[in-house]
């Protein structure tokens, strides 16, 4: 899991809820119950979630699983090990076809290893980086849907909170002036009714909008190291030497994890 969006996580419900024991300690009126409410938690998820099926077609809205789970991956970000790798290979290539070919297998990223495939295959170099660049356009594009979901979802729900708060205000009003409808029952029916925007507000700044923010994130991260990828494919093609390849290469990734060639 990714460390950072666990400790965000919970830091943001330790402060949150322990805030609210204190407040409670010092004399606030209610209690900790007065936060839980089964109604409004249906309203503001069940909304919310209703409202992305209205908005996003179904196949999307069935992958917002794997959306999430993209998001909970550990980040990483280095590709230091990616200019290794390239290396490696332009010195088989450099030795030849049948020593390229052998080395095809041992390439870890698929995305690499197809780039180096269309080159022992004989594709020309417009061919390989034009298929290579448009294979991450497209990446691209379906990975900003599963953001924009995400967002859309950040964005739904403190909507929902609020028409759940208009729908208890209403039950409230109803019932007011009726028995037992005095200034104590008001304020419980009040803060009954505030709950839901109280959920809406935690699910779209707690979870949804950074979720969808760090999803964006690993996009670009993602689009990085492929653009680095399709930059190793295309020396490897030009059979330049590895020396050549890791200083070319090194332009991609911070000073810090450069290594010269021997």
């Amino acid at each position: 899991m990714d460390i950072a969006l666990l400790v965000g996580i919970v830091l943001g419900l330790v402060f949150m809820i322990g805030s609210i024991f204190i407040a409670i300690a010092q004399g606030g009126a209610g209690s900790f119950g007065s936060f839980i409410s089964g109604p409004s938690f249906g309203i503001v998820f069940g909304g919310m979630i209703a409202s992305v099926f209205v908005s996003f077609p179904l196949p999307h809205v069935i992958g917002l699983g794997a959306a999430i789970g993209a998001v909970m991956k550990p980040a990483d970000d280095k590709m230091g090990h990616l200019v290794d790798s390239a290396c490696d290979i332009s010195e088989s290539a450099r030795k030849g076809a049948a020593e390229l070919e052998k080395s095809v297998d041992g390439i870890k990223n698929y995305f690499f290893k197809d780039g180096v495939q269309m080159v022992v295959d004989g594709y020309s170099l417009e061919e390989v980086t034009e298929i290579m660049e448009t294979r991450i356009e497209y990446r691209e594009k379906r990975e900003k849907v599963q953001s924009d979901m995400m967002k859309s979802m950040g964005n739904l729900a403190p909507a929902w909170g609020m028409i759940g708060t208009l729908i208890g205000l209403v039950l409230m009003l109803a019932g007011f002036g009726g028995e037992g409808s005095g200034a104590d029952s008001l304020g419980a029916g009040m803060a009954a009714a505030l709950i839901t925007t109280f959920y809406g507000a935690v699910f779209a700044n707690l979870f949804f909008l950074p979720m969808s923010d760090k999803l964006s994130l690993k996009s670009v991260q993602t689009s990085m190291a492929a653009a680095l990828l399709v930059e190793a494919a295309r020396l490897i093609h030009q059979k330049k030497h590895p020396i050549i390849v890791r200083e070319k290469l090194n332009s991609f990734i911070p000073p810090k994890e450069w290594k010269r060639g021997d």
